[in-house]
């Protein structure tokens, strides 16, 4: 059942956390006027960084770019309900209903979120008209603030996409309702010429009680709660794809944390071969889903990281491991890899390296690389292409890649998943022009957040 896939963020409750002396201003409670009109305004935020050029690519990695990204955007536009909006979790990559029976109805709200950020990419690129985009997305946004069952705010990690019931005892879940809320604000201001998508999207912001999920030991935001057991005791305790979290709770105009929050929490740090970075687990993932809307490029926290070039670092490092793997997996190699949350041969894990892998058994995820296309354009894109070469059709069809596929058994996945399509179409396109990047820190409230957590610019080394 697809409801393995909750390993997704329960397989995170391992590490401990680590304090910290820093400290910083509570986040106002006032929506951020950035004209700083009011007395009680928040700090002004800083400025993010001059978007630099985006890295130059081939004229055959430009094609094979935009292919991908439009076939991504198509299974948004295809499988999203028609009355409700919300996007299913998987589908078959035929375009057909999924091949796992039970999961057939089933939207993931993190889905939902890359859902509504690929509205904007599709409006832009012109692969549908702005007005059926913001209408889509006006549609999708009144049923999650209207129709779909939350709890102070929160959503339920998978829902019935026509009728928004809580499904397989999902729990309310912290980062997946974080995913849906980046996703509603890059719509939010994608459209100004349609005010109801923004009006929609700050009422779902504004309903969310980040506070509440903070509760118990230790007060740090939980991994999420059901109506069995309350509280999931696992918590954000170390590095991982949770820093939109702490920004958007940090930022929120209505039920903010405290901004020293974003120094309680772990940063392991990794090393492999030549390369440093700090990491709390092996699938590529966490590196990717944050920085595909907050734009950390130029710019350190107080803990002196740069989490883009962090980001570069982990990608070239699990490209090495796959190499150094290929000494045992000959299917493995300099353009034949990616590990992350996927579908296997036995089922839905998360895994990846290094240090050391989930699974090795030959099985690579195109998501992996494709999700870094933003930080390692050439290496990402040479991957890609290789796997579509080498295996064309089996793998690659009407939504672009398969989840998952191994070339050491010969299994491909029947499925295509909705995060893993949507981390390749954002990451694709914030390396095209940084489209997401920008829409997503246009909303004053992540500004804000960044401000009070202590982000600055490096002063530029002569």
């Amino acid at each position: 059942m697809r409801a393995l896939a909750m390993v997704f963020c329960l397989s995170l409750a391992v590490f401990a956390s680590a304090a910290s002396d820093e400290s910083a201003a509570q986040a106002a409670s006032a929506r951020f006027d950035g004209g700083g009109s009011s007395a009680d305004a928040a700090p002004t935020a800083v400025a993010p960084p001059p978007a630099p050029a985006a890295r130059p690519v081939s004229k055959a990695d430009a094609a094979l770019r935009d292919d991908v990204e439009r076939r991504a955007f198509r299974y948004f536009w295809e499988q999203a309900d028609p009355v409700t909006g919300q996007v299913p979790d998987r589908a078959s990559a035929d375009g057909g209903a999924p091949r796992q029976e039970k999961t057939e109805g089933a939207s993931s709200v993190a889905a939902t979120g890359f859902g509504l950020a690929a509205l904007c990419v599709g409006a832009d690129r012109g692969w549908v008209s702005r007005g059926e985009a913001a209408a889509r997305a006006s549609k999708t946004l009144r049923f999650l603030l209207d129709k779909a069952p939350q709890e102070h705010g929160f959503f339920y990690h998978f829902i019935d996409e026509r009728t928004g019931a809580r499904l397989w005892n999902s729990e309310a879940s912290t980062i997946d309702t974080a995913l849906l809320l980046a996703g509603a604000l890059t719509a939010a201001q994608c459209f100004p010429g349609d005010p109801e998508v923004k009006r929609l999207s700050e009422a779902i912001y504004d309903r969310v009680d980040f506070p509440w999920m903070m509760k118990g030991k230790p007060p740090m935001l939980s991994m999420g709660w059901t109506p069995e057991k309350g509280f999931i005791p696992a918590r954000w305790d170390t590095y991982s794809e949770h820093m939109i979290l702490d920004l958007l709770a940090i930022g929120s105009p209505t039920h903010p944390i405290p901004a020293s929050e974003w120094y309680s929490w772990a940063r392991p740090e990794v090393r492999y071969g030549t390369y440093t970075f700090v990491a709390g687990v092996n699938p590529l993932f966490i590196h990717q889903y944050s920085q595909a809307f907050v734009d950390f490029r130029g710019l350190k926290d107080r803990s002196g990281i740069d989490y883009f070039q962090n980001s570069v670092q982990a990608t070239l490092a699990q490209r090495q491991f796959f190499i150094d793997l290929s000494k045992t997996e000959t299917t493995y190699g300099a353009n034949v890899w990616g590990g992350t949350a996927s579908d296997t041969q036995n089922g839905y894990k998360a895994w990846g390296g290094p240090p050391a892998g989930g699974v090795d058994d030959g099985t690579v995820a195109p998501c992996a690389p494709g999700g870094s296309i933003m930080f390692t354009p050439e290496q990402s894109l040479d991957a890609l292409r290789e796997m579509k070469k080498r295996w064309g059709s089996k793998i690659y069809g009407r939504y672009g890649f398969v989840d998952a596929f191994n070339p050491a058994t010969g299994w491909v996945d029947s499925d295509v998943l909705g995060i893993d399509q949507g981390i390749t179409l954002l990451s694709a396109e914030d390396q095209r022009d940084g489209g997401v990047w920008r829409r997503f820190m246009a909303n004053p409230e992540i500004g804000r957040a960044m401000s009070e957590v202590g982000f600055h610019q490096e002063a530029a080394t002569k």
